[in-house]
Formats: structure tokens, C-alpha cells, sequence
């Protein structure tokens, strides 16, 4: 085997690694479904990731109204309301609703409706 294939072999495997290696960084959901990457940010136990109850949110004229309790979201630790436009949610993998708060509890990073609210 030449340096040059040599040098192919290991780039292309370690591509291969790489893409086998992805999925297992992002968070899962517990209905078994994977946040997009972009979405979870948080590495440490329990991502920012985590379902809603449907009860939290309201579909408005413009868009959701996200009322989120203490509890309701594993990182929420005081009351939060959010407005999510139409347009910015994403269909979520399991009919449920979710949210990823990042880099603070503050902040919505990605907002999931079911697919038949979107």
C-alpha cells in the first residue's frame, strides 16, 4: 500500500468514525427521537433539551405562547413565558411538545410542536 492510500484510508475512516461518533452527542428525548445538535447544546446530564407539557402551551394569532413552572422543565427554576412566531417552531419526533433552554434558562434555543400544529 502506497503513503498516498495509506493517507486515504485513514482519512476516510476517521470521516466514517466521526459521523458514527455524532448522534451519541446529541441529546435524546425520552420517546427515543434525537434533538438536532443545533438544538442541544448543553453537554452535562440531562441536556437543555426536554419535553413539555401540552398544557404550558397556547396557539395565539401569531404564533405559541410558551408558559413554562418550576418543574415543567428540568433547568426552570422560576416562572418563564415565551412567544414563539409561527415559522419558528420545528416539527417534533414524537407528536410531543418540547423545548431546549440555552445558554440559560432565559433563553429558548429551539422550540418543538407537533407535526399537525406546524
Amino acid at each position: 500500500m502506497t503513503s498516498t492510500s495509506l493517507t486515504m484510508s485513514v482519512i476516510t475512516l476517521a470521516g466514517i468514525s466521526m459521523v458514527l461518533v455524532a448522534p451519541s452527542d446529541a441529546h435524546q428525548a425520552r420517546s427515543g427521537w434525537i434533538y438536532p445538535p443545533a438544538c442541544c447544546k448543553e453537554k452535562d446530564v440531562g441536556g437543555d433539551c426536554a419535553p413539555i407539557p401540552s398544557s404550558d402551551v397556547r396557539k395565539g394569532a401569531h404564533g405559541f405562547s410558551v408558559t413554562l413552572r418550576p418543574g415543567d422543565h428540568h433547568l426552570a427554576t422560576k416562572n418563564h413565558r415565551f412567544f414563539i412566531p409561527y415559522g419558528d417552531e420545528i416539527p417534533s419526533g414524537d407528536g410531543d411538545y418540547h423545548i431546549c433552554l440555552h445558554p440559560t434558562e432565559d433563553n429558548v434555543n429551539c422550540f418543538f410542536a407537533p407535526p399537525e400544529d406546524v
